[in-house]
């Protein structure tokens, strides 16, 4: 099945990526799929752009079944062949990760259905998935963190939200995505208790602490940036976000990006800054300054503590220093 006959999938007006349809009449893998990515939406409300990235990576698994296997039309006739033949034929020209996250919506997939029990059995737990390599997290140390933090110069508008976006990043741990849906409303700036509400992951919300100088940069930009972003767009009707771009609108994901990775080329000399570098920097410095992983998973909003572990890094510096100070057996020797 060619590309172009792929038809967006939608549930409630809202598209969930897409997924090919039969060319007569929706079949019994279509509505697998499709009470699949409903779930996804309304039942553990992920996020549209993950809905819809599950939704692609599903529909290349059901035009590759219409190709190679058009006889099979419901989920119980998906077999581990027909998925080791899949995994084979994104094997050409793909990345391993690329492939392990293909698979991983497949494999969800049938768990879901599984659980709903719609299968007797999960024809992909007997899948073997390729082998990712993890590579090593971007952290800043503290000195490279104020240069990037430092590096937007000058009074102009755009150059005050930058300096803010950037103390964010770093101040509370924000995703990306949390950063820029961040409306007026989520901001309590008082000074005795400095905090950002946010919708993270599933529309969960959390509070998460800001830097709270009254001098701070999201207190200028508030009170002398955002309302001269405004005034020189001549926008004719208010938006409530916190970050505006020259045209008054809400900032792009796309444009957080290109100035993080900016500022940490002009402020650390480094090209790989990225938002969530930022993020992960700001959990790292707080493990290494004596936060426990429970308290960092709260600020940065996991739901599991083993993401939590994933995310930070901590020098081995640190860790003999702990285990010098803390294991009965340590050598108790000068460093």
């Amino acid at each position: 099945m060619s590309r172009r006959n792929f038809t967006p999938l939608g549930l409630n007006g809202t598209s969930l990526g897409m997924v090919a349809l039969a060319d007569a009449a929706t079949d019994g893998l279509d509505r697998a799929v499709r009470a699949f990515l409903s779930s996804l939406e309304h039942e553990r409300r992920m996020s549209p752009l993950t809905v819809r990235g599950y939704g692609g990576d599903l529909a290349e698994l059901l035009s590759f079944v219409r190709e190679t296997r058009p006889e099979v039309r419901e989920p119980s006739g998906i077999d581990l062949a027909i998925l080791r033949s899949f995994l084979g034929r994104l094997a050409k020209g793909r990345k391993p990760s690329t492939m392990a996250r293909k698979m991983a919506a497949v494999r969800s997939l049938f768990r879901f259905l599984l659980k709903r029990r719609q299968l007797e059995k999960n024809p992909a737990a007997g899948l073997a998935l390729p082998k990712v390599r993890r590579k090593l997290p971007v952290v800043l140390n503290v000195d490279a963190a104020a240069q990037v933090m430092a590096a937007p110069q000058g009074d102009a508008p755009d150059m005050l939200r930058d300096r803010a976006i950037l103390e964010l990043f770093y101040s509370s741990g924000l995703r990306l995505s949390e950063l820029v849906g961040l409306d007026l409303t989520s901001l309590d700036l008082a000074l005795d208790s400095p905090e950002v509400r946010v919708i993270g992951k599933g529309s969960k919300e959390r509070r998460a602490p800001r830097a709270s100088e009254p001098t701070g940069a999201l207190a200028r930009y508030l009170s002398e940036g955002r309302q001269s972003l405004w005034e020189m767009a001549k926008r004719p009707a208010p938006t409530a976000a916190v970050f505006l771009s020259r045209r008054g609108r809400r900032i792009s994901v796309r444009s957080v990006e290109l100035l993080v990775k900016k500022y940490g080329a002009l402020g650390a000399g480094r090209s790989d800054v990225v938002p969530h570098a930022l993020r992960h920097t700001c959990a790292t410095h707080m493990l290494e300054g004596g936060a426990d992983l429970r308290a960092i998973q709260e600020l940065l909003g996991h739901a599991s503590l083993s993401t939590t572990q994933r995310y930070t890094h901590v020098s081995m510096d640190r860790i003999l220093t702990v285990y010098d100070e803390a294991h009965p057996l340590a050598r108790k020797v000068a460093r």
